[in-house]
């Protein structure tokens, strides 16, 4: 009879003990990243993926997957398991990438639906950067050499529809010129070729290309923002130089839709400490790249409007193969 007492009781204890040894985190959680070690995608994620370890109390481990101009790395996060143990760290290409597949006659590798938002962290305009002993001094020169010659330029990109081909194309559109797109599998490698004479001209986020510009080897002659840069306060924007088109290369956390609420919680919660962590963000503004934070509901706003002014610009772009 004691034997079975004690059965019992232990039984009794087993639904209390369930919900301990399931709750989360208690493994280590993977942050994709859709992009490779250098670029803006790669500068944030990392003091974010660091704090965030610290604030969740269990490793967050960075794993860069790009290709497809970020394609390869969403898709993937978006079929993960929506347990919390995936998150994706993306640039605003998640937007674009999915009108792009379906202006190409192929299914989308995601939907946007697939993604529920957690916060963003930066939200940077993109900066026209040429090296430091190209021909061209300013916006208006760099045009109009441009223009004189049709094609002979070319500029690097981090794929087809990213974050660096669509703003260029946008100011092309506005300012009636040609150049040859070179697509790379990221900002890093496209910046890189930049400073190898590969490419004379690349748009990226401030975080890519200030420490370049600071070591005197590029030249940055505008940016495709609304307000003066606090990294670059002496660069103007295609606005003041006549030119009415602007492009926010931003970068923000999500999971799987099917997350549950709880995980969702507890990571906008330790995303909201991780942001006002001082040495966070004065790792990420060291690379030019200031916090603009925003918490899951004003993100959720500023997406959705985002995604349909950048649906019309690719729609513009048309079919690029």
């Amino acid at each position: 009879m004691n034997f079975h007492l004690l059965a019992a009781a232990l039984l009794a204890l087993l639904p209390l003990a369930a919900p301990a040894q399931q709750a989360w985190p208690d493994k280590p959680i993977t942050m994709i990243v859709p992009f490779p070690p250098g670029g803006v995608a790669d500068t944030v994620a990392r003091p974010v993926a660091d704090a965030l370890s610290r604030e969740l109390k269990q490793p967050v481990v960075i794993e860069n997957k790009p290709g497809a101009g970020g394609a390869l790395g969403i898709g993937t996060a978006a079929r993960a398991a929506p347990d919390g143990y995936t998150v994706l760290l993306s640039l605003s290409s998640i937007s674009i990438l999915p009108e792009a597949d379906r202006i190409l006659g192929r299914k989308p590798a995601y939907t946007l639906g697939q993604f529920k938002p957690i916060a963003r962290f930066t939200a940077d305009p993109t900066v026209l950067v040429v090296r430091a002993d190209a021909p061209w001094k300013t916006l208006d020169e760099f045009v109009a050499d441009a223009r004189r010659q049709p094609g002979r330029y070319n500029y690097g990109s981090s794929g087809n529809y990213g974050t660096m081909h669509v703003p260029m194309e946008m100011l092309k559109a506005a300012a009636n010129f040609r150049m040859t797109h070179i697509p790379f599998t990221g900002a890093g490698p496209a910046v890189t070729a930049l400073l190898g004479g590969q490419v004379d001209a690349v748009a990226s986020g401030p975080a890519t290309v200030v420490q370049h510009i600071k070591a005197g080897k590029l030249r940055p002659l505008a940016h495709w923002g609304d307000r003066p840069l606090s990294a670059l306060p002496d660069v103007p924007s295609l606005k003041q130089a006549g030119y009415p088109v602007q492009f926010a290369q931003w970068s923000a956390l999500f999971v799987p839709a099917g997350t549950p609420d709880d995980v969702v919680q507890r990571l906008r919660a330790a995303s909201r400490k991780v942001a006002a962590d001082p040495a966070v963000q004065q790792t990420i503004a060291t690379a030019g790249s200031p916090l603009a934070y925003q918490d899951a509901p004003e993100f959720q706003a500023y997406w959705d409007a985002d995604a349909a002014l950048m649906t019309r610009a690719v729609r513009d772009i048309g079919k690029v193969e």
